[in-house]
């Protein structure tokens, strides 16, 4: 009876320790010294330690806008009130070209007089920067919360000609998300756009302009605009197909989740490049609308990232090999942490064919109805052509009253693999590039550029289907967002714009690798030993 009574204590305090382990497992993030998931780099490189760098400061600052003209040699920039044309080989030369564009004084008063902040909104914030035709650029700013946009003759470098009213083009605020997409003389644009203005998605020029639809059923909900891409489905199409453009955003969430501490999800939305709207129903609105849930969760830790920060497609051959790379954080501001998630284009597309969603006593379920010939939100083909069914303009009422009412998708679009590709907590990734890099194994490597809210830089490569970060990169001195990122295959360059300037980082820096043990373990697909030194495999012709 004694041993039992000493035995009793024994259990409790053994059931007491299961019980903390478990939870332990249950709430290994954030609390957790480790986490098997994370990806720890190999090699940490401070600012003093950078090789091969070329930096460029104007005399501006928030350098949120880049455009890369690869076979030009030009890198365009555009800054807080001025534009630069950069030499890409070498972005610090002198030969730099600069437009100054200030908001006036008068605009600046009036900026202050309606409430702005002196120190970040009354100005000339570039937003929009994209190649119109041979000859000219076309760009857009801020201008102290009055939108203007103009064209660039890109031989002498300056304006040329007046500026054009920007209020529909770019938004008010420099912090609102915005992307925007100038494709065959069409401008296509996302943000919240006016200072009390519902976000939206639009087509700006040429006439009739398009919008989304704000009822019966709003089709957008505080979007925050990451990105949007052009993929040419209509190339080798068999049936006819239309091009159609894809957005990027977070939005509050419409439909119910399981997760109720969470209020946003992350989407991709698609319509039709050439959609012209409806007849009767849903004039000069969207007829081909439709959006989705992108899910990016650690499912080992019930860990659901639902912010999406940034978004880069990788265009293979055909547009059915395209991969999408998002970056997704946390809702909570106090906790750090990122992820990032693969989806093919295929299921993308899936989903985009799949069943809808229906509003039924203010809640979303999903349609299980008769859905209307020919199906609601699918671009023009051949099959509608030979029904009569030229452009959006032809299309029945009962199938654009259809789109109207069911602009979300049932199922949502789910990573690659129905996992992270990788997982970093106490790090905030803002930015992403992708690239693909043939190693001397024969084997084609993809290679992330990361870039974080305090300005480093993480190379990381997928081995095997394991991520592992092949080192982080101080770009600056003092810590500041990553503002934007392009990759340029020919300068074999990443270029970084921050609030300070431009910086040019090499791909990769094979010579800081003094030994063959090091080189090799570095596992970086740029790089071999040639029997003396590391060198860039590229630069060898005799592999």
């Amino acid at each position: 009876m004694g041993d039992q009574k000493s035995i009793q204590p024994l259990l409790i305090l053994l059931l007491i320790l299961m019980l903390l382990n478990g939870l332990s497992q249950l709430w290994a993030f954030p609390f957790s010294p480790s986490l098997d998931l994370d990806v720890i780099p190999r090699t940490t490189v401070f600012y003093k330690g950078m090789l091969g760098c070329n930096g460029f400061m104007g005399s501006s600052q928030n350098y949120s806008t880049l455009l890369l003209e690869e076979e030009a040699g030009r890198l365009y920039v555009g800054g807080r009130g001025a534009l630069y044309a950069l030499n890409t080989s070498n972005i610090s030369t002198s030969a730099n070209l600069n437009i100054d564009w200030n908001a006036t004084p008068e605009q600046k008063k009036q900026c202050l007089n309606k409430g702005r902040n002196n120190q970040t909104e009354c100005y000339n914030h570039i937003r929009f920067l994209q190649r119109y035709n041979e000859t000219h650029l076309y760009v857009c700013g801020t201008n102290a919360f009055r939108p203007l946009c103009a064209y660039i003759a890109t031989e002498g470098f300056n304006f040329s000609s007046g500026f054009e009213e920007g209020r529909e083009r770019c938004p008010y605020d420099p912090a609102k998300g915005y992307t925007g997409l100038l494709i065959d003389g069409e401008m296509f644009t996302a943000s919240q756009y006016e200072f009390r203005s519902s976000p939206d998605i639009r087509r700006n020029f040429p006439f009739p302009t398009l919008r989304t639809e704000e009822a019966p059923t709003r089709w957008l909900l505080e979007a925050d605009f990451v990105g949007s891409v052009l993929l040419k489905e209509s190339i080798n199409s068999s049936i006819g197909d239309d091009d159609k453009i894809y957005f990027f955003f977070t939005e509050r969430s419409q439909e119910q989740i399981a997760y109720p501490s969470q209020t946003k999800v992350s989407r991709v939305a698609r319509v039709c490049k050439n959609d012209w709207g409806g007849q009767r129903t849903l004039q000069r609105k969207w007829t081909t609308f439709l959006k989705a849930r992108m899910v990016c969760s650690v499912p080992e830790y019930e860990l659901h990232l639902n912010i999406l920060r940034d978004m880069f497609v990788l265009q293979g051959r055909d547009v059915q090999s395209s991969i999408f790379y998002g970056v997704f954080g946390l809702e909570w501001k106090n906790i750090k942490a990122s992820a990032i998630c693969q989806y093919a284009f295929s299921d993308v597309r899936r989903v985009f064919e799949g069943p809808y969603m229906e509003m039924q006593d203010s809640k979303w379920r999903e349609y299980t109805g008769k859905v209307p010939e020919p199906r609601p939100g699918s671009c023009i083909t051949d099959l509608h052509r030979s029904q009569g069914i030229n452009s959006s303009r032809d299309l029945p009422d009962s199938v654009l009253t259809f789109a109207r009412r069911h602009p979300l998708m049932a199922k949502q679009v789910h990573p690659t693999g129905l996992r992270t590709l990788m997982f970093k907590r106490s790090v905030n990734y803002v930015k992403i590039g992708v690239h693909k890099e043939p190693a001397l194994d024969g084997n084609l490597y993809t290679v992330l550029f990361l870039g974080t809210d305090n300005g480093w830089l993480h190379r990381a490569v997928e081995v095997d289907g394991e991520m592992h970060i092949i080192e982080e990169l101080q770009m600056f001195a003092k810590p500041q967002p990553i503002e934007s990122m392009v990759i340029s295959s020919v300068q074999r360059s990443i270029y970084i714009g921050s609030h300070s300037g431009v910086i040019q980082v090499p791909m990769s820096t094979c010579q800081r690798y003094t030994s063959c043990y090091e080189c090799v373990f570095a596992r970086d697909p740029f790089c071999g030993w040639d029997g003396r030194v590391c060198v860039e495999i590229s630069s060898r012709s005799q592999r």
